[in-house]
């Protein structure tokens, strides 16, 4: 058996942040980080390649998250999740580089079918191992 799919999971919400490791910790490899920072470090160190992030959080919001994500990766498959939705931000997140939009209550189906179609996506991108995970 392969290697488990690694994901990370950015909300400044302790509560949101343990939803999505109790929901996918059986599957997946599962990080959780509580602001942008800890999530450009962990991310790092981890060779993390799908992040699902809150947009409205102190210091860094998601928004710069991805931009500093894009910067030096362009690989990576990265989805806001948003309490705070309107249709301007939905076009601001795909300016941004964001792959994919999720509304707060999320619907952790709908984020299960995100991640495998992110897996699905990683297997034919890298079935060669041309480039690294």
């Amino acid at each position: 058996m392969g290697e488990k799919l690694k994901i990370l999971f950015v909300d400044d919400e302790k509560s949101i942040r343990e939803i999505f490791h109790t929901a996918f910790q059986d599957d997946y490899d599962v990080y959780l980080a509580a602001d942008g920072d800890e999530a450009l470090k962990m991310k790092s160190e981890n060779g993390i390649k799908l992040i699902y992030t809150d947009l409205q959080m102190p210091n860094m919001n998601g928004l710069e998250l991805c931009r500093k994500i894009r910067e030096h990766d362009t690989i990576s498959v990265i989805c806001a999740v948003t309490g705070f939705s309107k249709l301007f931000e939905l076009q601001e997140c795909r300016e941004y580089g964001f792959d994919d939009y999720f509304k707060k209550p999320v619907d952790l189906e709908e984020i299960s079918r995100s991640i495998a179609e992110a897996g699905a996506k990683f297997n034919r991108w890298f079935r060669h191992r041309a480039c690294a995970l």
